[in-house]
């Protein structure tokens, strides 16, 4: 069976937030639309619903329509599974396991009322999306404490919350005071931080905070970009269309690039190479002038990347340095050292040190998340419940020119990283639609 074929709504239930009232709204749901984002903390879905008839009893005894009739004011609870409709999508969207999965109205919107029916769009989110809002993390975090650790606690301390997918260890603690911040502020501010262990002494800086229909995930950009890819590969045929095909779940349907090297940007982000000079406010020193440069050519080596090494053109036509050899940002800042110490202050003390050393962690952070938008494509795919936002997937795209479309183009093609993943349903069919990234060009 064809994926991109619709499917069926199992259950879509609305719930009251007091609970005294349910209404099923499958019938009215005219689209579906799910969303996760590697940088968003939570994930986010919409019903539109199109009602043509008296559907509940009003306070006031009598039927009336839905919107105005339950009513509906934000904070319901919605019970949504949406079944599977081929063999490689058996589990489907399945937010009905329990009260802690359920989604929430956050808000009503595009609502139109005539005397024969009523459209209003129902903007979802998780139970986590309102406690972050009253909720505030004031505790001081322990500077001997890894921050895998600390994004642990913050999870299951101040937003009460199991769903918990993975979280990669960090090799590097860090000591910090959430002054009364929410959550999601918190895990995101962290992410920038952290080391991954899994990669050894090569590892390199840089974390994501994010939801999937899993549960959250604290990832490392290294763990993202060396995980196995997706077990089948997403060809690119246009023109070609066979519905007896076997493998026309894995076509992608249609896909444009967004960017390719933005190279003003990154110079100024200091992606290729940077300078930081930064003050001790404890010996009133500066750092070593003579160790600020940060390259990318020397940095690149050390990790691993979706394609090829990054190569970069010469500052000039009669110079043999390149972008990454001459720094185009420069970097100073204050040294996060003796605040989170408990023993008394003493100059120059040698134990005393910098809490999340911002010489590996900072510049190793600033390269490796703008890299990652080297390459963006948007793409549509039929249904695929198995890909999450983080997934890495494999793409063959055709190379254009005068000969016959046979061989695949070998700078477009290879993995991706998954930004952005949107799973829509309508009465047409239910289609997975994708934002994509990568570091580096090639296979």
């Amino acid at each position: 069976m064809y994926s991109s074929k619709p499917s069926i709504y199992e259950k879509m239930i609305i719930e009251s937030a007091d609970g005294s009232k349910t209404a099923d709204i499958s019938a009215g749901a005219f689209l579906v639309t799910y969303y996760e984002n590697l940088f968003s903390p939570m994930i986010t879905a919409k019903i539109i619903v199109v009602n043509t008839g008296d559907s509940i009893t009003g306070e006031d005894g009598k039927i009336q329509s839905l919107y105005n009739g339950f009513p509906l004011r934000g904070g319901e609870r919605v019970v949504l599974k949406i079944s599977g409709n081929s063999e490689i999508n058996k589990e489907g969207l399945d937010f009905s396991k329990d009260p802690s999965h359920y989604f929430y109205v956050a808000s009503i919107t595009n609502v139109l009322v005539d005397s024969q029916r009523e459209t209003f769009t129902l903007n979802l989110i998780p139970r986590e999306a309102i406690t972050n809002e009253t909720s505030r993390v004031g505790k001081k975090f322990p500077a001997s404490q890894s921050i895998s650790d600390s994004v642990e606690n913050i999870l299951k301390e101040y937003l009460k919350s199991d769903k918990i997918n993975i979280i990669d260890k960090t090799q590097n603690p860090y000591g910090f005071i959430g002054n009364l911040k929410k959550p999601f502020t918190i895990l995101t501010w962290l992410s920038s931080k952290g080391v991954p262990v899994s990669t050894g002494k090569d590892a390199s800086a840089g974390y994501l905070f994010y939801q999937t229909k899993d549960g959250f995930n604290f990832r490392s950009l290294d763990d993202l970009i060396t995980q196995e890819p997706y077990e089948e590969k997403f060809v690119y045929t246009p023109n070609i269309v066979d519905f007896q095909d076997p493998r026309n779940n894995f076509k992608i349907l249609s896909y444009g690039t967004n960017k390719n090297q933005d190279l003003i940007g990154n110079l100024e982000r200091g992606t290729y190479c940077s300078y930081r000079l930064f003050f001790n406010p404890l010996t009133f020193e500066y750092t070593n002038p003579e160790k600020g440069l940060f390259k990318l050519d020397d940095y690149q080596k050390e990790v691993k990347n979706l394609g090829r090494e990054i190569e970069l053109p010469p500052i000039s036509d009669d110079s043999d340095l390149t972008l990454g050899d001459v720094p185009s940002r420069y970097m100073t800042a204050v040294l996060d050292i003796g605040t989170m110490e408990k023993k008394p202050f003493v100059p120059k003390d040698p134990s005393v040190s910098e809490n999340c050393d911002p010489f590996k962690i900072q510049s190793q952070a600033i390269m490796r998340y703008n890299s990652l938008f080297t390459q963006v494509l948007e793409m549509t795919i039929p249904f695929n419940a198995n890909l999450r936002a983080g997934s890495c997937i494999e793409c063959e795209f055709p190379k254009l020119d005068r000969a016959k479309r046979s061989e695949p183009d070998s700078e477009q093609s290879g993995l991706y990283i998954i930004k952005e993943l949107c799973h829509s349903f309508d009465s047409d069919g239910s289609f997975t639609k994708m934002k994509l990234i990568r570091d580096t060009f090639g296979n």
